[in-house]
């Protein structure tokens, strides 16, 4: 009998690492199904794949889960996400032009300092008649919500005083190039491409704006997970097992040259390598250096969907798509995040279980231990650049007060 395939769609991005290894490494033949990988160039095909049933489950920016199931640009389509592929792993990049305008180093600077240099060069352009514009991969991405916040932290209002539009990720690097855009902020390996090219310098690393923020998660149709809930929860496995497998001690060389292949990412192997050990080289020629948590699987039951995670989304699509808070439609965002699917998926492993499904966002400045049901957890700093935090029962509280 043929193993149960999930059609997996994905972009070319180093976070789409768990499903290829996964596929390419044996873990699902390990849990008796069989990935299929499906490459996009665009979010946006990425989920109508997945609606229509070209696909079974796909890699995608964790707010387009949240914004399909809620009606965003298209009909409600409700999905669920039983699994988190990984947080953070995105940067701001600037173009050369701007990176001289506010100084940047080859190191990576604080963001509050480097925020105010962005608002007098920001000011600067508005004077003479032209705002600044940034790229992000899609209206509803943890990129552009990522950029808002810490933006608007540093009293630059976007879509006042700058520009924000969209651009595929593969494409980022070409429109700092073209100078359709003064700044991206996009997944591993595009902005490393942007600055090997001599296009871009890095200014950020969204993990210094959010240091555990939720990026990547598999998301499928609520109907599919409940017709194949027993074959999606042998894919949480086979995930699981490829989390641990990526972060472990000397795979790092064997995930690059597969990620690099032209049916994966097509991207140079140094570049994917680089990103897949947190190292970055920030300017073209520049020596990488070694930010720690860069990238984020495995570890702290990173793959766990925290419903606060999809809770804080929901703010910021409130706050981004100037709307009124809505208790009903806050509960169906959180409910896209399915932990009670992880939690069933790996009951009886070694796998560390968070006992509560929400917690407060933003909240740690040190490793602490946490409650869980089963195995031993700690969660590490989690901090926001601003030192605000996130409850997820008080939405409209935390709303209110920000900038």
């Amino acid at each position: 009998m043929s193993a149960e395939t999930f059609r997996i769609g994905f972009l070319p991005l180093v976070d789409a690492a768990l499903p290829i290894l996964a596929h390419e490494l044996g873990f699902a033949a390990q849990q008796g199904i069989a990935i299929e990988p499906v490459r996009d160039m665009t979010w946006a095909t990425v989920r109508d794949r997945l609606l229509f049933g070209q696909t079974d489950a796909a890699h995608m920016i964790a707010p387009l889960a949240i914004a399909t199931t809620l009606g965003r640009d298209r009909p409600p389509v409700s999905l669920a996400v039983p699994f988190v592929l990984g947080l953070n792993g995105n940067a701001v990049t600037f173009s050369a032009k701007l990176a001289h305008e506010v100084g940047l180093t080859d190191a990576l600077g604080d963001p509050a300092r480097i925020g105010a240099a962005l608002k007098r060069a920001a000011e600067a352009r508005i004077a003479a008649g032209k705002r600044l514009r940034f790229g992000v991969v899609h209206r509803y991405s943890s990129h552009n919500y990522m950029l808002r916040y810490w933006l608007a932290g540093v009293g630059v209002r976007p879509d006042q005083d700058v520009e924000i539009i969209v651009t595929s990720p593969p494409f980022a690097a070409d429109a700092l190039a073209a100078g359709e855009v003064d700044g991206i902020c996009v997944g591993e390996p595009w902005n490393s491409i942007a600055v090997d090219r001599g296009v871009g310098h890095i200014a950020l690393a969204t993990a210094q704006i959010w240091r555990r923020g939720v990026e990547k998660v598999l998301a499928m149709r609520e109907a599919v997970l409940d017709e194949r809930r027993d074959a999606v929860e042998a894919l949480v496995r086979a995930l699981h097992a490829a989390a641990a497998h990526f972060v472990a001690p000397g795979t790092a060389d064997e995930s690059a040259d597969i990620l690099a292949r032209a049916e994966y990412l097509d991207a140079p192997r140094d570049a994917v390598l680089r990103a897949i050990t947190d190292r970055i080289r920030l300017v073209p020629d520049g020596d990488p250096i070694h930010y720690p948590d860069f990238m984020f699987q495995y570890r702290e039951a990173a793959n766990f969907p925290w419903r606060s995670q999809a809770a804080w989304l929901y703010s910021q699509m409130v706050r981004w798509d100037y709307m009124t808070f809505d208790d009903r439609e806050a509960a169906a965002a959180s409910h896209v995040f399915r932990p009670d699917v992880y939690r069933a998926a790996l009951a009886g492993s070694s796998a560390p279980l968070p006992g509560a499904s929400s917690k407060l966002e933003g909240g740690l400045g040190e490793p602490i231990g946490a409650g869980s049901t089963q195995g031993r957890l700690t969660l590490g700093n989690d901090r926001f650049f601003d030192g605000r935090a996130f409850d997820p029962d008080d939405i409209e509280t935390y709303l209110a007060e920000l900038p």
